[in-house]
């Protein structure tokens, strides 16, 4: 009976026993990682961590006693099973970098070592588009494109040489998104970077491979090239009437022309279009059908001349006039026109330019009218080695402002066009011997040059003056100037002190209606000196049949000249 007990007292305690080890209240201490590994950008790293008592969570400090603000755990205390978040920030440096947290049993004090490791960010360079392909034309404002690049170097763009088609534009022009800044040490930032390009007038496909390099020395693991492709243009034709109309369809196109040519009728039946025919004097066989004479104004073009015009090699005219908003503009012609050697008559008028190519010729020319424009001083390649066939020269109407009173203007001398630039009236003009001369309507200050000793400038003879019937003795003697000239204007200057004698005794000054277009002057220069000739005569007929008595004054009448020939004469 004893021995029966006993083994039931054995019994009972073994299941005492069996059922004590698994009570469900009673949890292991302990996680379910023991290492996490994370890369340089971070993120939220889940843990399951259990324990039958309450239990914290610490970030272990550095070896330095300094905090590890990188980690943070999510619950940070807790009973029984629970997912905590660790959330890990995205590194500083390249350097990697490791802590560890203590989850503690508090009633325990026994604690479980989880280690976490962080990479360090590579030095790399990605960008969204790799490949951008461009169409050969856009309007002037829109030929651009924008390129994300992430990165957490500084870096500078390179583009080859050969893309001369392709630039960046300057940040500082742009705004902050396309300024990269760096203030997170070397955690990739987000930047834009802008790339204008240039029309492609050439009948092959253009290809560039841009680069993106670092600024300092630094390896780097990744950067993207961009690849940037454009299509080909239309191919033209040269010397040829066909090449002459495609040429003329491009050039209103890029010019946003007002102008409108219907291309199912023939050219000659374009408006501002003349061709060439047989009977015209001065026509070349080959030149039969092509165009001679284009005339286009009412446009908006924010650049030079297009690079078509170049095909335009049979034309002995050009007339350009009137670009929207011209004041504003600052342009160059370009160097296409420059092509056009048998050019006789050139006008580019309410344009924009500000300057010429530095190449400037035209072996053939006879009129050049670039008036209206922005020009700050005269342009030197405009000479007699340049245009050595040049007899009538339009510059008038430069000024970009209108201000009389210079010494109390608001606005800087660079804003006002005008030749406000000259240090002197540019009397290289006066030497040159054109027929036609029309400086009207600028900024030009100071004296007339008497010329009187220069070299340069021979004096009328007794001999030249006995053989002209009109011309008087007393300008035997007098300088020289401009004998043939027929027109000009230096009208509303700002020149002062006393008229020349060779512009007082001038046998052409009638011819020049001085009292309306070479003696009024307005204004003030910036000195103060009131603009004004000091020796102007009362009239023209007391004044200058003392000198002429013998000549039959000019009147105001316009003597009708042939279309062609280039003059501007007024009687």
């Amino acid at each position: 009976m004893k021995l029966r007990y006993n083994i039931f007292v054995l019994v009972a305690v073994v299941f005492a026993t069996i059922a004590c080890t698994n009570d469900p209240d009673i949890i292991d201490f302990r996680s379910d990682v023991d290492t996490i590994e994370v890369d340089a950008s971070g993120g939220v790293k889940r843990v399951r961590i259990s324990s039958s008592d309450e239990w914290v969570a610490s970030v272990r400090p550095q070896a330095d006693g300094t905090a590890n603000p990188w980690i943070t755990v999510s619950p940070a205390n807790g009973r029984g099973s629970v997912t905590c978040d660790f959330v890990i920030d995205s590194a500083f440096t390249t350097n990697p970098r490791s802590a560890i947290v203590n989850i503690t049993n508090l009633a325990t004090n026994k604690s479980h070592r989880i280690t976490v490791n962080q990479k360090g960010y590579e030095y790399k360079l990605e960008i969204d588009k790799k490949n951008i392909s461009l169409k050969k034309f856009a309007e002037y404002g829109k030929r651009y494109f924008d390129i994300t690049v992430k990165t957490n170097f500084p870096f500078t763009v390179e583009v080859p040489p050969s893309a001369y088609w392709i630039s960046q534009e300057p940040a500082t022009k742009l705004g902050k998104e396309y300024q990269l800044d760096l203030n997170r040490g070397v955690r990739p930032r987000e930047v834009k970077v802008r790339f204008n390009w240039k029309i492609n007038s050439s009948p092959n496909e253009r290809l560039a491979d841009i680069k993106f390099v670092p600024t300092s020395d630094i390896t780097v693991s990744h950067s993207d090239l961009l690849s940037v492709s454009q299509e080909a243009a239309e191919p033209i034709t040269p010397e040829s009437r066909q090449g002459d109309s495609l040429a003329l369809l491009n050039i209103a196109n890029k010019m946003q022309s007002w102008t409108v040519w219907d291309t199912s009728a023939t050219m000659d039946t374009w408006r501002g279009v003349t061709l060439w025919e047989e009977r015209m004097e001065g026509c070349k066989p080959e030149w039969v059908g092509r165009v001679k004479r284009l005339e286009l104004f009412l446009f908006n073009s924010f650049e030079g001349l297009p690079y078509e015009v170049r095909y335009l090699t049979a034309a002995d005219e050009i007339y350009i006039f009137s670009n929207e908003n011209s004041r504003y503009k600052s342009l160059n012609l370009g160097e296409d026109i420059l092509e056009l050697t048998n050019l006789k008559r050139l006008t580019v008028a309410a344009f924009g330019l500000s300057e010429l190519p530095a190449n400037f010729k035209f072996p053939n020319l006879e009129y050049l009218d670039l008036g209206s424009n922005n020009f700050q001083r005269v342009p030197d390649v405009i000479n007699p080695t340049n245009l050595p066939k040049l007899r009538a020269l339009v510059l008038n109407a430069q000024q970009r402002r209108t201000v009389s009173y210079l010494d109390n203007s608001k606005y800087p001398m660079e804003e006002l066009g005008g030749f406000v630039e000259e240090e002197k009236f540019p009397e290289r003009l006066l030497k040159w011997g054109l027929d036609t001369l029309v400086l009207s309507v600028n900024y030009l200050h100071g004296e007339l040059p008497s010329f009187e000793n220069d070299p340069e400038v021979p004096k009328w003879s007794e001999e030249e003056v006995i053989a002209a019937d009109t011309l008087p003795m007393a300008l035997v003697g007098t300088p020289k100037v401009m004998p043939t000239t027929r027109v000009f204007r230096i009208n509303h200057n700002r020149l002062y002190g006393e008229a020349p004698q060779w512009l007082l005794m001038h046998p052409a000054l009638d011819w020049w209606e001085p009292f309306g277009l070479v003696f009024p002057q307005e204004g003030r220069w910036s000195d103060g000196t009131n603009a004004g000739f000091t020796n102007q005569p009362a009239n023209l007929v007391d004044y200058y049949k003392n000198w002429y008595p013998n000549k039959k004054l000019a009147n105001s009448i316009e003597e009708e000249v042939p279309e062609d020939s280039g003059e501007i004469i007024t009687k």
